[in-house]
């Protein structure tokens, strides 16, 4: 099985010795992005409802790089800084969704990368 890198400008640089995401055969697998505005080292996170939604665009973008959509994602993982967000940041997640959600598991962490509050990673099919 050949693995592919995906890799665009258009989302945020890993901030460590990983990549946005791999492909293997028709699996995508994307690595957890946090609110990082793109070009930028800073995190949009005057709210949780900015940052959900800069976290959710992040995948967007690296999603359409191999050419797939939400509608692709076949499970996520969520890392909450507090428990206390889960609502919030599932109305956001809601939305980028046309009901059609994909299996998930939502899990409180100890700290996330650069103080995020919030933290999501994704497995696409196409």
């Amino acid at each position: 099985m050949t693995k592919q890198i995906i890799h665009t400008t258009n989302a945020p640089a890993p901030i460590g010795p990983y990549n946005q995401a791999i492909k293997a055969g028709n699996l995508l697998f994307v690595s957890g992005q946090v609110a990082i505005k793109p070009g930028t080292n800073d995190l949009a996170n005057a709210d949780i409802i900015e940052e959900t939604h800069q976290v959710l665009q992040n995948l967007k973008t690296i999603l359409a790089e191999a050419g797939m959509d939400f509608n692709n994602i076949v499970k996520t993982s969520i890392f909450l800084s507090d428990m206390d967000l889960f609502s919030q940041v599932n109305e956001i997640y809601a939305k980028y969704f046309d009901g059609n959600f994909p299996a998930r598991e939502t899990i409180a962490v100890k700290g996330l990368p650069k103080n995020a509050n919030v933290e999501i990673s994704v497995i696409a099919a196409d």
